[in-house]
């Protein structure tokens, strides 16, 4: 090698050398417990750290497919299990803070990187060697010995393989990574659109007469957004504490529309985030992904490693529940139009942008409750302290908050989670109050999952993120009841991911049928309306009293106050959902058309032209609940039968509560969710006890 070329060598080799050791991705991780580190990430690591971890993953990949023993669990499902590792790690934290914490940098190098992920995955699915090997394995599954949890991996490997084209002709494997390319990029540009759409927004008053009705607290913090963006006067928006505030409260109707319009409007305003030709686009290709792969549809795709297992299933339980709770609904929409009419002396149509504050206006009269009577019983530190002692009480667990722990932004807190040995559990991050750069909802997510290898255990980062409000110059963060509830079932979720002692990372934690994924999240919400855990926690933010038993009696009361209409609304996105993905010929029409007739069956109100869901609706467009948002009803079946064992036997029953863990919480993935429902339950769900605590039955 001549001089000068090995000049060149050696500059490149340093320069590599030198990202590596400067890239906080590729060197090893000096953070407690092996977190992330966020205090060293710039958004200029994330290209080369993705780059690498696929250029590991294919060296990986290639020893499996290059060896020359026999296919084996451990050679190739193991193996296959174990790979990838620096490539999972960037993902996780990439995607999880494009969601909690983006910027429009990092939208830029989602929409460069994604379709190289997806590439890269099909390089894998499609991989004819590799898959022979895993088929081998597969085949023989019966008579190698395996552990349950090791004949679920392998079940779980194949399948996965054969949903991702690797059954297809050459041709149809070409065609499938067109489609799945073009999937991955469409779902990634109409979730970015639905976020630019909503931080574009701003109400902005000037008038104090316009702020009629609205609490103290609201309009502190409307007053505190507008200071911030160096505007005199009152600015609301489209996040959840803002919006909703905004339509319980609020007196002036024309304001309530406006906002109204604006929040049901989005992603179909005409402009460069109109996501109404992009959601059949969506729809398009997930039809046709199916269809190659032998399907009639999205939804028959999807839901074969689900509970429910077909679409009669879902239907059946969707109509069933729709049936159930309809004639109520349509009741309770009579209720709250007749007050509207008595309070406001003349004859008025509630309409979608009333029901909110003429309902919450009802509430008070029939029950005298209402949000504001019970936020000062939910600061934030005091909810924390309630929800983390429940987990204390059911399971052992003790939570001690760590400021060492790097962080993804100053508002996030981040702790060591211990059970009742002194054994160390997960990592716990917390992240309450909207941002900018944080979608709107609320989620919880890995940093990393829990596994086995090689004998040593890696335990999960977990994170719960929500859109809570925030505290004022004056209060601190005093939290809905609704905002309490959501917190518990985002918690639920934590502890699903927490709780797991699975060996695979694939089978652990929440990695589960998505029908029964929110299981443990749902049910975490029953506590809230009990007087045993409100004593605990629920103290005046002021006087440190208790909230009054009268009070929580009202809770009590008041715990099925429009319950049929919001279950008929759930119901509304489980039919739209369906509809969107039973398709078996591309749709070419309006959009909007399309969601009304699919949503006719449960239309209550009036309809009001120019708003949809679909446009924003980025859980079945741009998350993973595609032919799946049935499963919050599906779970709601379920929640609600569990809880009835620890209501019969006591809420904080340690034997109830072992059980659930031991079955549910514990156990992941690794065997099917209706054996080990049974094991806790001892008997199949029914919707009885759902339809009885709704008060329907």
């Amino acid at each position: 090698m001549k001089r000068k070329e090995l000049l060149f060598t050696a500059i490149l080799f340093i320069s590599v050398t030198m990202t590596q050791a400067t890239n906080p991705f590729l060197s090893k991780l000096n953070t407690p417990f092996e977190t992330a580190p966020f205090d060293k990430i710039k958004n200029a690591d994330y290209e080369p750290a993705f780059e690498e971890g696929m250029k590991r993953h294919n060296k990986e990949i290639d020893e499996i497919t290059n060896n020359t023993q026999a296919p084996t669990f451990v050679n190739t499902i193991e193996a296959l299990e174990h790979s990838g590792e620096l490539l999972s790690f960037v993902s996780s934290v990439f995607f999880n803070l494009n969601s909690a914490e983006s910027n429009d940098e990092m939208m830029d190098i989602s929409q460069k990187i994604s379709p190289k992920l997806t590439e890269h995955s099909n390089n894998i699915n499609l991989n004819e060697k590799l898959f022979a090997r895993v088929k081998a394995v597969y085949d023989q599954r019966e008579k190698l010995g395996l552990t349950t949890e090791q004949k679920k991996l392998t079940e779980n490997t194949f399948d996965s393989f054969e949903k991702n084209g690797a059954n297809l002709s050459e041709k149809d494997k070409e065609t499938f990574r067109k489609l799945s390319t073009d999937l991955s990029q469409a779902t990634l540009n109409f979730g970015q659109n639905v976020l630019k759409e909503t931080n574009n927004y701003t109400l902005l008053l000037t008038d104090k007469g316009e702020l009629a009705g609205l609490p103290s607290d609201v309009v502190d913090a409307a007053a505190m957004k507008a200071k911030k963006k160096e505007q005199t006067g009152w600015i609301f928006d489209l996040s959840a504490p803002s919006y909703i505030a905004f339509m319980k409260y609020a007196e002036r109707r024309d304001l309530r529309e406006k906002l109204y319009h604006a929040y049901n409007s989005k992603g179909m305003n005409g402009n460069e985030y109109d996501n109404r030709e992009n959601l059949k686009q969506i729809a398009k290709l997930r039809m046709e992904i199916a269809q190659l792969m032998g399907y009639p549809d999205y939804a028959t795709y999807a839901l074969k490693n689900r509970m429910a297992k077909n679409e009669t299933n879902v239907y059946d339980l969707l109509n069933k529940l729709l049936d159930a709770y309809k004639p109520v609904a349509k009741q309770e929409y009579a209720a709250v139009q007749g007050f509207a009419i008595g309070s406001e002396n003349k004859n008025i149509t509630v309409m979608p942008w009333d029901w909110s504050f003429y309902s919450e206006k009802l509430k008070d009269s029939k029950y005298d409750l209402n949000d504001e009577m019970l936020r000062p019983y939910f600061e934030l530190e005091n909810v924390k302290k309630g929800v983390f002692g429940l987990a204390t009480e059911l399971y052992g667990l003790t939570f001690k908050k760590n400021s060492k722990i790097p962080v993804y932004h100053a508002e996030v807190e981040a702790f060591e989670v211990y059970d009742a040995k002194k054994k160390f559990i997960a990592v716990l991050y917390t992240d309450f109050h909207p941002r900018s750069g944080k979608r709107n909802g609320a989620w919880m997510t890995e940093f990393r999952g829990q596994k086995v290898e090689h004998g040593k255990e890696q335990r999960p980062q977990v994170s719960i993120v929500m859109n809570f409000t925030r505290p004022t110059e004056s209060k601190p963060a005093l939290l809905s009841y609704d905002e309490v509830n959501t917190f518990l079932h985002e918690f639920g979720h934590s502890l699903h991911g927490m709780l797991t002692e699975c060996t695979y990372e694939s089978l652990s934690g929440t990695s589960v049928y998505r029908d029964f994924v929110e299981l443990p999240s749902q049910v975490m919400e029953n506590w809230l309306s009990e007087k045993e855990f409100l004593d605990r926690f629920a103290f005046h933010y002021k006087t440190g009293e208790k909230m009054p038993a009268e009070l929580i009696q009202k809770i009590k009361d008041a715990d099925n106050f429009n319950i049929a209409y919001f279950s008929v609304r759930q119901l509304n996105f489980g039919f739209l959902d369906m509809a969107w993905h039973t398709l078996k010929t591309p749709y070419t029409g309006d959009a909007v058309t399309f969601e009304t007739e699919a949503c006719k069956k449960t239309q209550i109100m009036p309809i009001v032209e120019g708003v949809a869901i679909s446009p924003a609706f980025s859980h079945i467009f741009a998350g993973g609940y595609a032919a799946g948002y049935y499963s919050y009803k599906w779970a709601e079946v379920l929640d609600a039968d569990a809880f009835s064992v620890f209501k019969e036997k006591g809420i904080f029953n340690k034997e109830v509560a072992n059980s659930f863990r031991e079955n549910i919480l514990k156990k992941g993935g690794t065997e099917d969710p209706m054996v080990l429902y049974k094991r806790f339950r001892g008997q199949e769900p029914t919707i009885d006890a759902l339809l009885k605590r709704t008060g329907v039955k």
